[in-house]
């Protein structure tokens, strides 16, 4: 009961502090705020622990002897039960915040499931029946493994459910494999040990061995299939029974890997409906094989091993990882673009092959939010034109590099990028040709920008932040402490342009009450006239302008609306930010 109400006092502070302490709170008062807290609680566990001294012993209580060591292998069974939904959490985590949206506080929900999973199986009631559980996983884990590896989320929403769902049924089967082997309360100090030491075992695997060892979010569906082995009655059949069930499945899998491998064939674009009548099938099988587990967990490893290799219309190039997610490049209709994915983002696109098949010819066109006669374009060369010409910008966020080719002349450009994988992409001509081509001398300054900008002894004409335009946004990029450093880089009459693309934040109160704490002009525009993106390779940007006088800013300051300061929204300083407030102003307006 007491280990439950611990992780029910943890799931309450999780949930604290996005919704009512970071709102109201700055960082300095939180700060003293813990220091308080904490400085009581030691006094507290003082004051316990001489109560403690001085109290009677219970040696005299009867108690049964309790003399049967617990064998190495049920030590084994607890560690591997703690560390399979442990290492889960955080590969659930990574895949959802990368692989399907990096909306703001989604991390929030996996950790509190498997601390509220605690809760509901750490009881002499539990709250759902362990057989009801186990019964229910295939039901979840069928309908994930075709869908899980490979393709477009394009239905984010009802994925995020079912990875949750399946994510929760597994955990609680774990956990209830793990309460149900508890031992003796004489024994509890060693269980309790052993189910820690698990934890710190799959977490370490996740979040540190993992993104050493793959190039992809590769660990979730190896901690699924191994959450399946933890079903009970896995082997009830005996070893041999149960390897005869599942190595016909591995078997092919293995031999599809090695095909796959050998030839690197893709399926086009139009086998797109057979391949996913397939998928159906597939998970069909596995529903019709749940009562028999290893023909199940087999199908299962199958599924992960077709959908990770074969995707119709999608041809990986490649895919690589770094501390700040997973980055694939692959080409796209059937060979007529490349583009790089961030998770689901789309971070940049290179046109190959025109609609009738033949290689693109000719000056190489920026694609994606830069397009020809975008946001992007106007405001550059509204800046260009007051000026007659730029002498530096800096750009900070490189992607693909694409913005090089709105360079002209005898610009000096210069990149600041953070992510070391995306620099290399972006400078290998082989994946893209935007930097290679239309600025092979623009330097690449690796860090973080806001560092290394200020650090920089240029002055700029124009200043681009474009690194908001994924799901996920570096706060500290965008405060008023940041813009002051900005402006300290930026000549006297240069222009900042704000790339504040988003699916989740309405960022524009954001910039608009940043820019007036400085007294500044700005500018919004935005677009509704790229089209399809698949289609037309086009995006729709939405974008501020910043200036010190609105003349600086061009025809911007004619043609663009002007950003005014928003008094319901607060002013994001280094001291405080208020992400929730602007996801629920995109939500719901206001």
């Amino acid at each position: 009961m007491l280990y439950a109400a611990s992780n029910l006092g943890s799931f309450a502070a999780l949930f604290a502090y996005p919704i009512v302490i970071e709102p109201f709170l700055t960082l300095k008062t939180q700060t003293a705020a813990w220091s308080i807290g904490f400085a009581l609680l030691a006094v507290l566990l003082s004051v316990v622990g001489l109560f403690a001294t001085r109290a009677v012993p219970a040696a005299a209580q009867a108690e049964v002897a309790d003399d049967v060591r617990t064998s190495a292998g049920e030590r084994m069974r607890w560690i591997a039960l703690a560390a399979i939904p442990s290492g889960l959490v955080i590969a659930v985590t990574a895949y959802m915040t990368t692989d399907i949206a990096a909306a703001p506080f989604l991390w929030v929900v996996p950790l509190a499931i498997f601390l509220l999973t605690f809760v509901a199986v750490f009881s002499e009631r539990p709250w759902i029946a362990h057989a009801s559980v186990v019964r229910f996983v295939p039901f979840a884990v069928a309908p994930l493994a075709v869908s899980l590896i490979g393709g477009e989320k394009v239905f984010w929403l009802t994925t995020i459910a079912l990875n949750l769902v399946a994510f929760a049924l597994l955990t609680l089967m774990c956990h209830g494999e793990l309460y149900a082997r508890r031992p003796t309360p004489r024994r509890l100090t060693e269980f309790y040990l052993c189910t820690s030491f698990g934890g710190v075992i799959g977490g370490a695997f996740a979040g540190l061995v993992a993104p050493l060892i793959f190039n992809g979010n590769y660990e979730y569906p190896i901690l699924i299939a191994l959450a399946l082995l933890c079903m009970p009655g896995f082997f009830a059949g005996g070893l041999p029974k149960a390897l005869t069930d599942a190595t016909p499945w591995l078997l092919l899998s293995a031999v599809l890997a090695v095909i796959w491998y050998a030839t690197l064939l893709q399926p086009p674009a139009t086998l797109e409906l057979p391949f996913q009548v397939l998928l159906a099938l597939l998970a069909a099988a596995m529903l019709f094989q749940r009562q028999r587990p290893m023909r199940f967990f087999g199908l299962v490893v199958l599924s992960f091993t077709v959908t990770a290799l074969w995707r119709p219309g999608l041809a990986p190039i490649e895919t690589a990882r770094s501390f700040f997610g997973v980055h694939k490049v692959a080409e796209v209709g059937d060979g007529k673009a490349r583009v790089l994915y961030h998770g689901t983002t789309i971070h940049g696109a290179q046109r190959l092959r025109n609609d009738d098949g033949t290689p693109v010819s000719g000056p190489l066109l920026p694609q994606t939010y830069y397009y020809p006669g975008g946001p992007y374009s106007e405001a550059i060369g509204a800046a260009r034109a007051v000026r007659g010409n730029l002498d530096r910008v800096a750009i900070v966020g490189l992607g693909t590099g694409t913005l090089a080719c709105h360079r002209k002349g005898g610009e000096l450009w210069t990149f600041f990028e953070i992510d070391p994988e995306v620099i290399r992409i972006a400078r290998d001509p082989r994946r893209f040709e935007f930097l290679s081509r239309c600025a092979p001398d623009a330097p690449v300054v690796a860090g973080d920008a806001r560092l290394t900008l200020e650090a920089s002894q240029d002055r700029y004409d124009l200043i681009v932040l474009d690194a908001f335009s994924s799901d996920s946004i570096p706060v500290h990029l965008l405060t008023r402490d940041a813009l002051a450093g900005y402006l300290s880089r930026l000549s006297p009459h240069g222009v900042i342009i704000a790339h504040i693309s988003n699916r989740y934040l309405d960022l524009a109160p954001v910039v608009a009450n940043v820019a007036h704490s400085h007294g500044l002009a700005a500018f919004i525009r935005e677009d509704n006239s790229a089209g399809d993106l698949p289609v037309t390779l086009k995006a729709n940007a939405r974008l501020v302008v910043m200036a010190r006088e609105a003349g600086d800013t061009g025809s911007v300051a004619a043609s663009w609306t002007p950003l005014r300061s928003d008094p319901s929204s607060a002013l994001w300083t280094d001291d405080y930010s208020n992400i929730l407030g602007v996801m629920l102003r995109k939500k719901f307006g206001g």
